[in-house]
């Protein structure tokens, strides 16, 4: 018979790139906390063994009633889990969204705000960084890593390129304002789920209301058509001007590349570059600011 042989255990290095691979790449607490603990299995097991000890008969003994009645009334009440409606939270999103007078009271509504998942699972909230009096906003889908950890937008790799890109038409984040449709990172930077997007939907429609920008620039495929209400894809729809009715003023947008898809396909950075000289012309058009 051959010999089987076991596979060796992982290293370290392995189990540390099948985490990363998971999506599992930072610590939200100090200790680890065994989830999938039953707290009553350990009670159940001393139980056993010390009944176990206290029978001198080999036979197995069947527990009385008053043990059971005994052990029900010690078990405790876990409460049950309130699932709430979907269209119930957009609905509390929405109101909440437009109780907001302000940028600040929007941050306030949206760390108070309990009913997005991604909440749970990400460090803080991502509100937005640059100039909120700024003339042009630029929106992407969803905090990454880095932006998870500092709490700021466009700070990654991605971020990074922005910034040269936005540099490249003379702009910076003192004359141009930056935010996410996704105020919470998704575990592992996954795709955010369709329900995900309705909920934070409101919350950043009320933030563009209330930045009020004369140019708004949507950055890749989801925020694109979640924001722009168009089911084409970013090559159909990049480079062309629509209008955005923020519900008090109609403006000006346009859609292009996020920063991240141009960093797996620099190919595109040309088309990036014709979306980028429009937007330049379109602020150079602008009328400026009566005082």
């Amino acid at each position: 018979m051959p010999t089987v042989t076991p596979d060796p255990a992982p290293s370290i290095a392995q189990l540390l790139a099948f985490y990363l691979e998971a999506g599992v790449d930072c610590a939200l607490m100090d200790e680890p906390v065994d989830r999938l603990a039953d707290m009553d299995v350990a009670p159940a097991r001393a139980a056993s063994q010390e009944s176990a000890q206290e029978s001198s008969d080999d036979a197995p003994k069947r527990p009385s009633l008053a043990s059971m009645q005994a052990g029900a009334q010690a078990r405790p009440v876990l409460p049950a889990k309130i699932e709430v409606a979907p269209e119930v939270v957009i609905a509390a999103a929405c109101e909440a969204a437009r109780g907001a007078p302000t940028l600040e009271a929007l941050r306030g509504v949206m760390e108070a705000f309990e009913g997005c998942a991604l909440k749970s699972t990400a460090t803080q909230l991502v509100f937005a960084d640059g100039n909120p009096q700024a003339r042009i906003m630029f929106v992407g889908e969803a905090p990454g890593r880095d932006e998870d950890i500092e709490g700021l937008p466009f700070i990654g790799r991605a971020g990074k390129l922005l910034d040269k890109m936005m540099a490249a038409i003379g702009l910076d984040r003192s004359n141009a304002y930056i935010a996410n449709v996704i105020a919470w990172r998704p575990p592992g930077n996954r795709t955010p789920t369709p329900q995900e997007t309705l909920i934070c939907l409101p919350f950043i429609q009320r933030h563009i209301e209330l930045v009020n920008p004369d140019i708004l620039v949507t950055l890749g495929n989801p925020s694109t058509q979640t924001l722009l209400q168009t089911k084409d894809g970013i090559m159909k729809s990049r480079g062309r001007w629509v209008d955005y009715d923020t519900g008090t003023r109609t403006i000006r947008a346009i859609a292009s590349f996020h920063p991240a898809y141009l960093l797996r396909s620099p190919g595109y950075k040309r088309m990036a570059w014709v979306d980028l000289r429009a937007i330049a012309a379109a602020l150079a058009a602008l009328p400026a600011r009566e005082s």
